[in-house]
């Protein structure tokens, strides 16, 4: 019931009155943190995960987020206002002040109800490895749509009948009057109060929707995500929204692509970075090293006297661009690991190495001293 539900600010994190940004960063935050994927056999999680679509779904929409805000849970129910307006909420009557206004002074034309209106966009989000993100994959994910209902196929009427046109307005869902007045006769225009401006009666409304000709309901949409695609980019997926009203096309989907941080790469761009570790040996020597990449290990050379924090480049071996058009590179940065327990031979070896060298074999060491004898004349 809508009485047990959480605010949807609250399930957000948020204050009444947030911005649009706001709303969308804090989603993104509560869906990475509680997606399934992320959260297995966690049922508390999953049902946060479920709050925060629903939350983001009304908050990201102008309309719904507006009607939530004056009327709370009750202003977002597909069956808002079905007791009174003949299974019709107020999203299905398409009239604002402005139209009540115009028709007091001169009779202003409103849109026709029963115009064909495209459906809300739904969001959700999808969590993948870096891997994924790199070479690119499918996934299917479940999302809650708002859809033709299926026992009354959209009409709202109980099966075996059918909507009829009002006879009052005769399906324009406006009524004209006109009044004497003091400045002479006054044509006003309202909405109809037999039909509530649908255009249409419907006698026995349908059981399952109660008139109103949608329902909620879970779908599998499958998602072609693209190789490349970065961490809190969005897929759009046109008609896999909400159900429009009166044949008019349903709405898009959007979809949040989180990517799982990887254990040893890390991305810039389109370009792969790997840490290197090298010993002493290694880099005072020079040596043939594998270095992983994103399509397996690859042989590469470390050249003699290999410094800490030098970086070499291979090309083609990053993230593919997203539009199809080239790949970035995989760069790796040295380091040099120092041994932290050496034994009193090994000591003794490095004493003895360290005696025979000279300041030659440290050019980096020698230049500093030397700017530092300068600065203090010493």
């Amino acid at each position: 019931m809508a009485e047990s539900k959480r605010d949807y600010y609250e399930v957000l994190g948020l204050q009444k009155g947030a911005s649009e940004d706001e709303i969308k960063k804090a989603y993104r935050k509560m869906a990475k943190k509680y997606h399934p994927d992320l959260n297995p056999d966690d049922k508390q999680a999953e049902i946060r995960f479920k709050e925060a679509n629903e939350a983001y779904e009304v908050l990201s929409d102008a309309q719904k987020k507006a009607r939530y805000d004056q009327y709370g849970h009750a202003g977002v129910d597909p069956n808002f206002g079905a007791g009174g307006y003949q299974g019709y909420g107020f999203d299905d009557f398409d009239f604002d002040l402005g139209d009540i206004f115009s028709s007091f002074f001169g009779g202003g034309r409103r849109q026709n109800p029963n115009a064909p209106r495209r459906g809300n966009d739904i969001s959700s989000s999808v969590v993948i490895s870096f891997e994924e993100a790199a070479r690119g994959c499918k996934k299917q994910i479940d999302v809650r749509v708002i859809a033709p209902c299926d026992e009354c196929q959209g009409s709202g009427a109980a099966k075996g009948t059918s909507p009829t046109t009002c006879p009052v307005c005769r399906g324009s869902g406006q009524e004209r009057r006109q009044q004497r007045t003091p400045f002479g006769v006054v044509q006003t225009q309202t909405v109809c109060s037999r039909c509530s401006g649908r255009g249409k009666i419907i006698s026995n409304p349908c059981t399952v929707c109660r008139g109103s000709g949608q329902m909620h309901r879970t779908q599998k949409i499958g998602l072609n995500i693209p190789a490349g695609i970065d961490d809190g980019q969005i897929i759009s997926i046109r008609g896999k929204g909400n159900a429009g009203a009166n044949g008019g096309p349903p709405g898009d989907l959007q979809v949040a692509v989180s990517v799982r941080p990887h254990p040893i790469f890390e991305r810039d761009g389109y370009d792969v970075w790997y840490e290197l570790p090298l010993t002493f040996a290694q880099a005072a020597l020079g040596t043939e090293v594998e270095v992983p990449t994103l399509d397996g290990k690859i042989a590469h050379t470390i050249h003699e006297g290999t410094q800490p924090g030098e970086v070499f480049r291979i090309k083609g071996k990053g993230i593919p661009n997203v539009s199809g058009r080239g790949r970035g590179d995989q760069i790796i940065k040295v380091t040099i690991e120092v041994p932290q327990k050496l034994s009193a031979a090994q000591k003794k070896l490095l004493k003895e190495f360290e005696d025979t060298s000279g300041d030659s074999n440290y050019p980096k060491r020698r230049t500093f001293f030397e700017k530092v004898k300068d600065a203090f004349n010493i």
